[in-house]
Parts: structure tokens; sequence; C-alpha cells
């Protein structure tokens, strides 16, 4: 990794973990009485979302307003960039519980469920995306219109045409085949969906171009895909430390996997080929994109 992109990554990274910290809080509760009965499921999506993650979501967030011209400080994003973490921890919560991938391991520590309940970790997942839609209504600086276009990105994203639809559909392949054409479209919508919305809101926040948008969302398509497929790879090579969640665990639910379908080696060349294609995708950008050229061979050559 490249010294100016592990700087961005720490800074972006320290910046969303601060307005996370307040984000999630029982701040907005007007009455000290309601404050005190929900301070349990306040702590609890605390625990969901103050953690070790690597905040790639938001990061792409910052990059893309940057690649097509955003000149502030980057704090100005921090509502569009924070709501896309936290859709993206309560997805990883709810994935987690035991009628999804049961799964008593997230990010280093002991699963949501497995910490506190499954009635409370169902129910910080539905109140972390109801509270990440509220981030974008309230974001700063920009127009109506730029937040309706971002929340109708977002919850298409997240809904059954992206991320939950890409969940279901992985759930009832459990223990079946599929073709690269099938596993392919599968992830462009349980992990490209979120991605390909990151970069879209924070291109829109940043008032891209519908050229530059579609640059965007088609370097997001590749990378999101190369997210997965190494993520595939990791499931096999590393282990569980390293990861923060149960390796092997695909294999030993018997799911669909680039490294089932391709091999090791195979599924190592397709995560080249996506990166070159994503990489392809900004030729068009000039130095501005330079983060988000660096964010996909990080994204490809990641240990973890």
């Amino acid at each position: 990794m490249s010294r100016t992109l592990s700087d961005f990554l720490l800074a972006s990274k320290e910046q969303v973990d601060r307005q996370l910290a307040d984000f999630s809080g029982g701040h907005a509760m007007t009455s000290p009485c309601l404050a005190e009965s929900l301070a349990a499921i306040t702590r609890a999506s605390q625990y969901a979302l103050i953690n070790s993650g690597k905040r790639i979501r938001p990061v792409m967030v910052y990059a893309a307003a940057r690649a097509v011209g955003h000149e502030g400080a980057g704090t100005d994003l921090d509502h569009i960039a924070c709501a896309l973490e936290i859709v993206h921890s309560y997805s990883l919560v709810h994935d987690d519980l035991p009628a999804m991938d049961d799964d008593d391991l997230r990010r280093g520590k002991p699963s949501l469920h497995k910490a506190y309940d499954e009635a409370t970790a169902i129910l910080v997942g539905d109140g972390l995306q109801a509270r990440a839609f509220e981030l974008l209504a309230d974001a700063p600086g920009l127009g109506a219109e730029q937040r309706i276009a971002m929340v109708k990105v977002l919850a298409k994203a997240a809904g059954p045409a992206g991320m939950v639809g890409g969940q279901f559909i992985d759930i009832q392949a459990t223990g079946s085949d599929m073709t690269l054409e099938q596993l392919q479209a599968m992830h462009s919508l349980k992990t490209g969906a979120l991605i390909r919305a990151s970069l879209a809101l924070g291109g829109i926040a940043a008032g891209a171009s519908e050229q530059q948008l579609a640059a965007l969302d088609e370097y997001g398509t590749h990378i999101g895909l190369a997210f997965q497929v190494v993520d595939d790879i990791l499931d096999v090579e590393s282990d569980t430390e390293t990861l923060g969640k149960t390796q092997g665990k695909d294999a030993e639910a018997n799911k669909p996997t680039y490294v089932k379908l391709l091999g090791l080696d195979g599924a190592k060349a397709e995560a080249q080929t996506l990166l070159n294609a994503a990489l392809d995708a900004v030729d068009s950008f000039d130095s501005s994109a330079d983060h988000l050229r660096d964010l996909a061979r990080y994204i490809v050559e990641r240990s973890h």
C-alpha cells in the first residue's frame, strides 16, 4: 500500500469513527426517560459500529467526491460516508444471525446476537438502517434534489434489487452449483450494490456529471466483484484471527464461491482481470482519482 493511500485510509477511518460514535448515540432523544429506557439498544448499536472495520465504503464516498473535483476537507461528506457504513454494519449484524449465515464472530469479537441476544440484534439492524436514511436527509450543504437522489440510490442498493436480494439468492444457493455468470450476478447485488452506491453518493454530493457518474459506476461494478473474489480467496488462504471472522465458513456451508468454481489460481486471475477493468473505467479522470486507483489495488492485494 502506498504511503499516500495509507494516510488517506487512516484519516478517513478516524473521521468516520469519530462521527459514528455521535451518530449511533441516544443524543437525539428529547426525553431523559426515553434515553434511559433505550440505553441498552444504544450500547448495542455502538457495539455494532465502533469496531475495527476497514471503512472501505465511507472511504469510497470521500475518494469518489475527490475524483470529480470536491475541494472541501471532506467533513461535509461525513453524514453520507457514515450512512453507508451504518447500512453495511446493519447488514453484517443480520447476516450473522442463526437464520442467515449463523456466525459467532465478526471483526474479531462475538457477533452482536452472541454479545447480546437475537431480538436485540434484529432490532439494532432495523434501527441502524433507518438511522442511515435520517443522516442522508439531514446531510448539510446539499440541495433537496441531491438528497432525494442519494436516498433513492441507497434505498435501491440496500433493498431487494441490491444487497437484500443478493443475500436471499446466496441463502437459496447454499449447497448448489452456480455458473460464473450467476455467481457474478449474485455478488453484484450482495456486495457490489453498496460499493457502487458509495461511489454514486460521493459523486452526487460533489456535483458529478452523468458521464462521471457512469464511470464511477463502472469502476464500482468491477471493484465490487473483485472485493468478493478476494474475500473468497482469503476464506481459503487466511485464518480466523487475521480475518476477524470464522475462516472456512463458506466451504463448510457448501456455498458457491469463486474458488469453488474457478479454483484458487483461477480466482486470483479473475481478481486481477477485474482490477484492470476497474482501473480502465476511471482512465478518463486525472490524478484526482488516484485514491480510487490505489484503493482498487489495495482491495485486490489485501490480506484480510
